[in-house]
C-alpha cells in the first residue's frame, strides 16, 4: 500500500511538472493507446496472477497507457478484486475503462485440471463436469480408447466450446511437446523402449507419491524385470478390476482374490511389464522410470502413514510388514 501511495504521488508530481490539472493527466493516461481502430490481441490471465502483474503486462504489450493509472482507475470501479482468469479479446484502441469490464466480466474460457496419475476413464469424468457445453465423454472415450499414458496431467486454459477431439489434441499435443520431446535425449539414451519406460512410469505414479519415492521404487521393479520376477503391483489389479460402484472410486483397494485375475494386466500371475500404461503419469514418474535408484532391493511397502519400507529379500520385506501393517 505504501509503494502504492509513494507511486499516485510520483504521478501526480509529472502532471503539475508538465503543467497539467491532475483530472486532466489522469484523463489522458487512461485514453487508448491507439487513436484508430486496431485489431484485437489475445491476452492471457493466469490463475491468481496480481494485479500489478497483470497492469504492467497490459502496459508491455501496447494495450494500455500505464500500469499504476490503470490500477488506480480499477480501484475507483472497484474492480480490482475481480479480474478473472481466462484469455481474453482486447484491443490498443479500447481504453482502460473498457479493458477493465472486459477482463472482469467474464471469459470464454475455462480452466480444466487433469490430475497425474489419473486413468482416461477418470479425465473424462472430470471433463464432463465442467461447463464444457459441446465436450462428449462417450467420443473422447472413444478417441482416446489406445491413448492411455499420453493424456498429459495439467491445468490448461480452454475454450468452453472445446470438443472432446479438441481436448483429445490438447492433451496428446502437450504429451509429445513435453514428453517425448522434452525428454528426447533420455529418451534415445535409454537401453530400454519409450513404450517401456511410459508403463514403468504409470505404475510408478501410481504407487508411490513423491519423486524420492518414486526413484526407489522404479529401481525395485526395474530389478525385479531383470530377475524374471513378477513385479506384484497392486496398481494393476485396481486397473483390472476397474470402477467399484459401492466405493464409487476407480483405485479402491485390492482383495487377495483379485491376485487370480485373468488379465495380462494382472502383474502377479504375468512376468514383465503390462501391455500398456495403466495411467497417466506425470514428468516425475517419466523421469523416475528412465532414472531409477539403483539398489539390491526387491520388495517395498507402504506403512499407515504413506512412508515407504524396502527390503532387499523376502525374509526383510516380511520383518516390514510385521513391523509396520501388523
Amino acid at each position: 500500500m505504501v509503494k502504492f501511495l509513494v507511486a499516485i504521488g510520483a504521478l501526480l508530481t509529472v502532471a503539475m511538472i508538465g503543467g497539467l490539472s491532475i483530472g486532466a493527466y489522469a484523463w489522458s493516461l487512461l485514453q487508448p493507446v491507439a487513436s484508430t481502430s486496431q485489431p484485437t490481441q489475445t491476452f492471457v490471465i493466469p490463475k491468481g496472477q496480481a494485479t500489478s502483474i497483470i497492469a504492467r503486462r497490459l502496459a508491455e504489450q501496447g494495450l494500455i497507457r500505464q500500469p499504476l493509472a490503470f490500477r488506480v482507475d480499477l480501484r475507483r470501479q472497484q474492480l480490482e478484486k475481480k479480474l478473472q482468469a481466462g484469455s481474453f479479446k482486447i484491443s490498443p484502441s479500447m481504453s482502460s475503462a473498457e479493458i477493465a469490464q472486459i477482463l472482469s466480466t467474464g471469459t470464454n474460457d475455462i480452466w480444466v485440471t487433469i490430475l497425474e496419475g489419473w486413468r482416461r476413464e477418470e479425465i473424462g469424468e472430470s471433463l464432463a463436469r465442467y461447463e464444457l457445453t459441446e465436450f462428449s465423454l462417450e467420443e473422447f472415450l472413444d478417441l482416446t480408447a489406445s491413448a492411455e499414458g499420453t493424456l498429459y496431467p495439467d491445468t490448461y486454459l480452454v475454450p468452453r466450446q472445446v470438443t472432446a477431439e479438441g481436448m483429445y489434441d490438447i492433451l496428446t499435443t502437450t504429451f509429445d511437446q513435453k514428453v517425448v520431446k522434452g525428454f528426447s535425449e533420455k529418451i534415445e539414451a535409454s537401453d530400454r523402449s519409450f513404450e517401456d519406460i511410459l508403463v514403468m512410469a504409470s505404475l510408478i505414479e501410481r504407487e508411490a507419491r513423491e519423486y524420492n519415492q518414486m526413484r526407489a521404487v522404479s529401481g525395485i521393479l526395474w530389478n525385479r524385470i531383470e530377475d524374471g520376477m513378477s513385479l506384484d503391483v497392486d496398481a494393476t489389479l485396481q486397473y483390472v478390476k476397474g470402477y467399484n460402484q459401492a466405493e464409487q472410486n476407480w483405485w479402491s483397494p485390492p482383495l487377495a482374490v483379485d491376485k487370480k485375475l485373468n488379465s495380462p494386466f494382472n502383474t502377479y500371475l504375468n512376468t514383465g511389464l503390462p501391455p500398456r500404461p495403466i495411467a497417466n503419469p506425470s514428468q516425475d514418474a517419466i523421469r523416475a522410470a528412465l532414472d531409477p535408484q539403483l539398489s539390491n532391493n526387491y520388495f517395498y511397502i507402504h506403512d499407515r502413514d504413506g512412508n515407504m519400507h524396502y527390503g532387499a529379500n523376502l525374509a526383510e520385506h516380511n520383518r516390514n510388514v510385521n513391523r509396520y501393517l501388523r
